[in-house]
């Protein structure tokens, strides 16, 4: 089961984290090392220049990127800024990924629903390096796509940022539990409300018919040697 260390001081209390150079090894619910950084605290002093940040700049990560060791990977400096509401939508997973042997993770309206996850703000070489994660292309023709939103922190207070949504989704299918679980640990993590938590818990899903996630290489840059299996939780 995932821990909850961070919920206590991290995204509630709108305080900052990003990745900086440290050695060391982590599981899920503790401090997160992955490829030589770990997730710290940053003083409170730039919550005040972080909130003034360009607010395209902004991701909202309801999916399996809340998964400090995922996001830790795929972007070499994300800062987290607060958990987050998006009002009048619901979580939905539909089509396949051989990657985690199931379905993946979109948003539809839905009017009295929500979707909590993790404000994130992002370089555009970060937002370059997850539009290839997510198959995000500019003629549109990828998976996902970028789509604007306007979410609610803790304190009521309301930020603009793009979420990644899925433009093919088609019947609603199951997840794999082992990517379910992925994405329970980083709301876990990210300190997102209990009750949200245990809902994503009670959501449907199969075991997958094989050992994941399967590894998969991306041609970015320097990171080309960062896989998948990098980015995976330990329920794997």
């Amino acid at each position: 089961m995932c821990g909850n260390r961070f919920a206590r001081s991290s995204l509630t209390d709108l305080s900052l984290r990003m990745i900086v150079p440290e050695q060391g090894a982590g599981r899920c619910g503790e401090p997160t090392v992955i490829n030589g950084n770990t997730l710290v605290n940053i003083p409170q002093v730039l919550n005040a220049s972080a909130r003034r940040a360009r607010l395209s700049d902004w991701y909202f990560a309801y999916g399996s990127n809340m998964n400090l060791r995922q996001i830790g990977a795929r972007c070499s400096r994300p800062v987290a800024i607060c958990a987050a509401r998006l009002a009048d939508y619901r979580l939905e997973f539909c089509g396949h990924t051989g990657v985690w042997d199931g379905a993946v993770e979109t948003v539809v309206p839905m009017p009295g629903h929500e979707v909590w996850g993790v404000l994130f703000a992002l370089s555009p070489l970060d937002w370059e390096r997850l539009d290839l994660w997510q198959d995000a292309r500019m003629d549109g023709g990828g998976m996902y796509f970028h789509f604007p939103v306007t979410v609610t922190d803790l304190e009521g207070q309301a930020h603009a940022a793009r979420l990644y949504k899925k433009d093919i989704q088609g019947a609603p299918q199951d997840p794999s539990r082992e990517y379910l679980d992925h994405i329970v640990c980083g709301a876990a993590e990210n300190g997102l409300p209990p009750y949200y938590i245990e809902a994503l818990q009670k959501k449907k899903a199969i075991k997958s018919s094989y050992r994941v996630p399967m590894r998969v290489n991306l041609d970015l840059g320097e990171a080309a040697g960062i896989s998948c299996a990098d980015c995976s939780s330990d329920a794997a």
